[in-house]
């Protein structure tokens, strides 16, 4: 490996749970009881709640990933346009499937419909497994570009 090439191994290294513990402190515990309970409803109420969701989650992570890689030294390795990429890649997927409505479209349409039905824990499941996918996504964004 080229020393560049264990830069980024190691910016990923210390990126990746970042955003992981960032998400769940910006999804569960910054987001505000009025936007989770509005960010899927129809109208313009609706997708303000979402965006102001995405905006204090996207906040919270971008404290975060700045916080750490300042405190181990390595944010220089970071570019602003990844950084800025990243998270745009983060909240832009995030606010899709908050919208509630795109979650169920695409459980149905790959076979999960029925487990969304019967399992009231499946749009849960379903929506943080889709965030945690895109984070790894966004982490490699991030780190790379």
């Amino acid at each position: 490996m080229t020393p560049e090439q264990i830069e980024t191994a190691l910016a990923f290294g210390a990126v990746a749970p970042t955003l992981y513990a960032a998400h769940a402190v910006g999804d569960h515990w910054v987001q505000s009881h009025t936007s989770a309970c509005a960010k899927g409803n129809a109208g313009a109420a609706g997708h303000l709640a979402c965006l102001t969701h995405v905006l204090t989650y996207l906040a919270t992570c971008l404290v975060a990933v700045l916080g750490v890689t300042a405190a181990l030294g390595i944010l220089g390795t970071l570019s602003v346009l990844g950084v800025a990429v990243g998270l745009a890649v983060n909240g832009i997927t995030h606010y899709v499937i908050d919208r509630r409505k795109p979650l169920a479209a695409l459980a149905r349409l790959t076979g999960h419909g029925g487990w969304l039905d019967a399992d009231p824990e499946a749009a849960y499941k379903l929506d943080q497994s889709w965030h945690l996918g895109w984070l790894l996504i966004s982490a490699l964004i991030t780190v790379t570009l």
